[in-house]
């Protein structure tokens, strides 16, 4: 075989080669522009899901702040009749029925919130904690044990067990003479 044999041999599997390269390369170039048109479909998509999703919730938290306007309406008409009561009788009569009145308009608000998931915080005569109690004063006893809750001043409130208010109260600690009785007390019993 010449070396001119051994070129062209060299070069027709090339030249083979490089006619359905454009073939080849124009069967990528698609692909590649179909994944792209898949990609840019899948992107809005997905924002449209997004977007969707957020309205969505916007809605269902409307839908819940609705539903308990809804229940709150009677107390707000309690409130209207009590204060448009007109005032035949005396008045030591009068302030009954506005007391009463007013006592069933609480209840009404009470039934309301608790049927949405709002508990009051039981703090009085309990062991202070402070994740359900603020203590503003510790009070000198030892008629109670340390620590225990004396007075609620203003009434907690948890919502789904979690706080939204917590209880501020009033705790019970021994005097300093009697805390260090009470400590010793519980060394020697141990």
């Amino acid at each position: 075989m010449s070396k001119n044999e051994d070129e062209v041999a060299a070069e027709s599997p090339a030249a083979a080669d490089s006619s359905p390269a454009p073939d080849a390369l124009a069967k990528l170039q698609a692909e590649k522009d179909e994944l792209l048109q898949t990609l840019v479909r899948r992107q809005a998509d997905f924002e449209n899901y997004r977007k969707r999703v957020e309205r969505e919730r916007h809605e269902e938290s409307r839908r819940g702040i609705g539903r308990v306007l809804e229940d709150l309406l009677p107390v707000l008409d309690g409130f209207e009749r009590a204060l448009q009561s007109s005032g035949e009788g005396d008045a030591g009569e009068q302030i009954g029925d506005h007391i009463k009145g007013v006592q069933l308009v609480q209840k009404q608000l009470w039934e309301a919130l608790a049927k949405h998931g709002l508990t009051r915080i039981e703090a009085e005569g309990k062991h202070f904690d402070p994740h359900l109690h603020l203590a503003i004063e510790r009070v000198e006893t030892a008629e109670h044990p340390d620590g225990i809750v004396l007075e609620v001043l203003q009434q907690g409130y948890k919502f789904h067990d979690r706080v939204l208010r917590p209880s501020v109260v009033r705790v019970a600690v021994h005097p300093a003479g009697l805390a260090g009785t009470h400590t010793q007390t519980t060394k020697s019993v141990n």
